[in-house]
């Protein structure tokens, strides 16, 4: 398949690594440093004891690159605008735009504008080739051009449209991801993938941002763990208002959602640690809002929420 995968950070490059190497024609839109070694070396990922290099073309612009059968967003929530603005020469009629998000995507419900703001994405990508996606799948980039997945034989990456069509591009795609090592299940609704990981995160990247913890050290305080899973249960309350079955989210190649990463960060406090703007609105502040819009109880969210967001404000990393 003809691939780009538009922001081929820590995620993205693992995914990139691994299509090239399975023979995908696989392009990469990536910036600075980064972009240059993987021009020099290819994209190298460090994958238990092996090393994959993944050929592929790489480019700063998406004009260098021409249409393709499917593209794959894993920039950060924050950094969309720059995919509406480049977009186009990338895009067929039949192209799939699979958005690989943590939280609540654009696409999710308009009331929540504040996820796209003043309608840029929504202009740029016809709804028609808009689909989701959720990556349960631990990675770092540990220096320019190179990639560390911390969880071998445990990846996968779910992704369907919003309208539940299952077209011949998903279906190849989620073929071509399988064939590479990343599981990628059939499901009946991409909501309830995005939900599940959305009640997830909504408990240990607000916990683990405030404590500045890993995962596992934040779960082993007796404490911590037991305010993190009533902010996930209330996550989940919320999406069965809204209509959505978290527990049919298919679960990772070993069981269950959990990385088992004990000592990896989620990617919200990563950001924090390294001054970069932090993804609060759509892992956070979204589902609390769609939350409020259901008249659901949110007793712990509601404080742990706020918390979150002001510290990221403080350092410059938010805005409300």
């Amino acid at each position: 398949m003809r691939i780009c995968i538009f922001g081929a950070g820590a995620v993205g490059g693992h995914m990139a690594a691994k299509l090239a190497a399975g023979g995908h024609d696989v392009s990469v839109v990536a910036r600075g440093a980064h972009l240059e070694a993987i021009k020099k070396n290819g994209l190298k990922l460090l994958h238990g004891g092996k090393t994959i290099l993944g050929r592929v073309r790489a480019a700063q612009s998406a004009n260098e690159l021409g249409p393709q059968e499917a593209v794959f967003v894993t920039l950060k929530a924050n950094g969309l605008g720059a995919f509406a603005d480049q977009c186009a020469p990338l895009l067929r009629t039949d192209t799939e735009v699979v958005f690989v998000q943590n939280g609540i995507p654009w696409w999710y419900d308009k009331r929540l504008t504040r996820l796209d703001p003043d309608g840029r994405l929504a202009r740029a990508v016809p709804a028609a080739n808009v689909a989701g996606g959720v990556a349960y799948s631990a990675n770092e980039i540990i220096e320019p051009g190179v990639i560390e997945n911390h969880v071998p034989g445990n990846n996968m990456i779910v992704i369907g449209r919003p309208d539940c069509v299952e077209t011949a591009v998903i279906k190849n795609l989620r073929k071509a991801l399988e064939e590479a090592d990343m599981a990628s299940p059939a499901l009946a609704d991409i909501r309830q993938s995005v939900w599940q990981k959305a009640a997830q995160m909504l408990g240990n990247s607000s916990l683990c941002t405030l404590t500045e913890l890993p995962v596992g050290a934040m779960r082993n305080d007796k404490t911590l763990k037991e305010i993190a899973e009533k902010a996930g249960a209330e996550g989940h309350a919320i999406a069965k208002a809204l209509g959505v079955d978290v527990n049919a989210a298919p679960q990772r190649p070993s069981g269950g959602h959990a990385s088992g990463a004990q000592s990896h960060k989620p990617s919200i406090l990563q950001d924090y640690e390294r001054g970069r703007a932090m993804e609060v609105e759509t892992q956070l502040m979204a589902p609390l809002a769609l939350g409020r819009m259901a008249k659901i109880p949110t007793p712990t969210l509601d404080i742990l929420v706020p918390l979150v967001a002001a510290k990221a404000a403080a350092k410059g990393l938010y805005s409300h």
